[in-house]
């Protein structure tokens, strides 16, 4: 026999069940499982002696009021403790949903994949030449307009002091 096997059978050696003859051989040989089989002993022992505490003298009146109460109370809104469980998981919903729409979304195309556009060599000053400059620095001309708004401000500021 082994210890795994004795483990087994030691509450039922604990609570005074009479070990067989494989039993007494291990236990005589397992100092281990002899030690554990004392301190369950032990507990069992502790466990007889414990004396259960008297209930109060009013503990079947006092229940009896209690379950008239809850039995006269409204019938509760079975939805009310499902409330929030169920927002919950309608929120974990939309968030995978969300999640699975954001990693689905297209990559932005490499430019070799972009359609390709003629490049036109203009010469610098021209119609073109600007068009093209314009559409390559769009963002840093767009911030020339607050410039000129600030430059107007400190100018009407420096005039009317």
């Amino acid at each position: 026999m082994n210890c795994k096997d004795m483990r087994d059978r030691l509450l039922d050696l604990a609570a005074g069940a009479t070990p067989d003859a494989e039993t007494r051989q291990h236990l005589q040989v397992c100092e281990a499982c002899t030690d554990e089989l004392a301190s369950l002993a032990q507990t069992m022992s502790l466990l007889d002696e414990w004396q259960a505490p008297e209930p109060s003298p009013y503990f079947d009146s006092r229940l009896q009021a209690r379950l008239r109460e809850e039995a006269a109370a409204p019938a509760r809104d079975w939805f009310a403790w499902l409330r929030k469980p169920v927002l919950a998981f309608a929120m974990v919903g939309l968030m995978a949903v969300g999640v699975t729409l954001y990693q689905q979304r297209p990559e932005p195309e490499s430019p070799e994949q972009r359609p390709q556009v003629a490049e036109v060599n203009a010469q610098p000053g021209s119609a073109v030449a600007d068009l093209q400059n314009l559409d390559k620095n769009h963002d840093l001309y767009a911030n020339f307009d607050l410039l000129d708004e600030i430059d107007q401000q400190g100018a009407e500021q420096d005039l009317n002091p």
